[in-house]
């Protein structure tokens, strides 16, 4: 699922942003290069809404902020490192480093379910998550990411 989803364009190694609601949008402007996405305030105002009532950002500097949405027809997914540690109202209180984004359709769960299952087994190797943040390019990220 990694590989039908993700792309060299739907991953940075330069994130922008230095809190939540920044990196937040800098993850929906990447997402919406893909030309999938209909309506990206509404993406936006799903993504915010969910947000709000529970924080994505989990452990070990991961956040997976991310919306079932009417603004896509299908799965549309992005990856960025961000440079800076950013305060996601994290699970173990640690700041994030390590964003990705999804919306999906709201009537849809089957790719979400199994995106998300493919990319919390990648990232639950602390090993991985190193090479990860040294990535040098975002196509050594995209490699990382779906080899």
């Amino acid at each position: 699922m990694l590989k039908e989803t993700l792309t060299v364009d739907l991953v940075t190694t330069d994130l922008p942003g230095s809190d939540k609601d920044q990196i937040i949008r800098a993850l929906l402007d990447l997402i919406c290069t893909t030309g999938k996405v209909k309506d990206p305030a509404l993406a936006l105002e799903d993504v915010l809404a969910h947000e709000t009532g529970m924080s994505t950002g989990m452990e070990h500097g991961i956040a997976i902020p991310h919306a079932k949405t009417d603004a896509v027809d299908s799965l549309v997914a992005c990856v960025g490192i961000s440079p800076k540690k950013i305060d996601f109202e994290s699970l173990d209180r640690k700041p994030a480093q390590i964003f990705i984004m999804t919306l999906s359709p709201r009537d849809g769960t089957g790719p979400h379910v199994q995106f998300l299952a493919e990319i919390s087994r990648l990232l639950k190797d602390a090993k991985m998550r190193k090479q990860l943040l040294k990535a040098k390019s975002d196509e050594e990220l995209l490699h990382l990411l779906i080899s």
